[in-house]
């Protein structure tokens, strides 16, 4: 048996995440800049490489099954947050943010996403733990996404019909200044009256459509752990070094133009997974230890299922390229 994931080993992790947050903005992003090609591959590389530290260490203290789990859930997480790039793109694009002021933005906005997958993960995992009918309930709701994703293709995203944005101009004073005026700060006063700068509703705007990503995404991990530690740690890891690659692949997303399909597939799976395994539990007598499709097997199946929805992108893309070049006036 794993050893038992004590109280202090929450307070620990957390306190790695502060110090890696405070580092991250206080010293290495001290200065609004705009990332170079360079930096953002070797930030991207630093996350991925303390993520997979942080695996072996689970691997090596919990076992190889909670590694094997820890695994899947960073990538099937790492590989959902590819949809928060493309939205926060047009986010950052709608307001014309700069992109100096872009990374602070999401600093804060990592923050907060933060906090709602704890809240939602403990939230799950107590909900599962009472009310265990739930568990094909989660995966109807990821294969209705999983078809919605699929269908929705290169749907458009309307940040200005964002409910939250709509309250908090309605509410609070909004300063008429720009980005250029009031650079990466979120209050400041006008006429003697504090007022929220157009940054700070952006930061509204990234925060509220989190809470959309994080409906979907939370309960697609729960099919492949249980432990709410290994969940927890998993996400905070594929968030943390979402910044990074935000602005590595904020440039490019439209070379993933198949990107939509391998997630649906990858969600449309696991739903399916949980509604089978609650059946063959509950209706067949099947123990619930052995795992239909052992976590291994789920690990292999999110990697092929993007891989191959990125190769296939890939070489649509330069099929197209190609086209482009021979369809030109000599």
């Amino acid at each position: 048996m794993p050893p038992e994931i004590l109280l202090w080993h929450w307070f620990a992790f957390g306190a790695l995440v502060v110090v890696l947050l405070v580092l991250d903005l206080c010293v290495f992003h001290k200065h609004d800049h705009v990332p170079s090609l360079k930096e953002s591959v070797g930030w991207t590389i630093f996350w991925y490489t303390l993520a997979l530290i942080f695996n072996g260490f689970v691997w090596w203290w919990q076992g190889s099954e909670a590694g094997q789990q820890f695994l899947a859930g960073y990538l099937l997480e790492k590989m959902l947050s590819m949809d928060n790039i493309f939205v926060f793109v047009v986010i950052f694009r709608f307001f014309a943010v700069p992109r100096q002021y872009q990374y602070r933005v999401l600093f804060w906005g990592i923050l907060g996403a933060i906090f709602l997958r704890l809240v939602f993960i403990l939230g799950g995992v107590q909900l599962i733990k009472h009310f265990e009918w739930v568990m094909p309930l989660f995966g109807l709701f990821l294969v209705y996404t999983a078809f919605k994703l699929a269908i929705a293709g290169d749907a458009e995203v309307h940040p200005e019909s964002n409910l939250v944005l709509r309250v908090a101009r309605r509410l609070v004073h909004v300063s008429r200044g720009n980005h250029e005026q009031h650079g990466h700060k979120f209050f400041v006063h006008e006429n003697g009256v504090r007022c929220l700068t157009p940054l700070f509703l952006v930061l509204l705007v990234i925060e509220s459509t989190d809470v959309l990503f994080a409906v979907d995404s939370i309960p697609a991990i729960f099919g492949i752990s249980r432990d709410q530690f290994i969940i927890f740690t998993s996400n905070i890891f594929a968030i943390l070094g979402l910044r990074a690659l935000y602005f590595l692949l904020a440039g490019v997303m439209e070379m993933f133009r198949y990107l939509h399909y391998g997630l649906a597939g990858v969600l449309g799976f696991i739903g399916v997974d949980m509604v089978v395994e609650y059946a063959a539990v509950e209706w067949l007598g099947h123990n619930p230890e052995e795992k239909l499709v052992p976590t291994w097997g789920k690990l292999v199946i999110i990697v092929v299922v993007i891989g191959i929805s990125v190769i296939v992108s890939v070489i649509a893309n330069r099929r197209e390229a190609k086209q482009k070049e021979r369809d030109q006036p000599k």
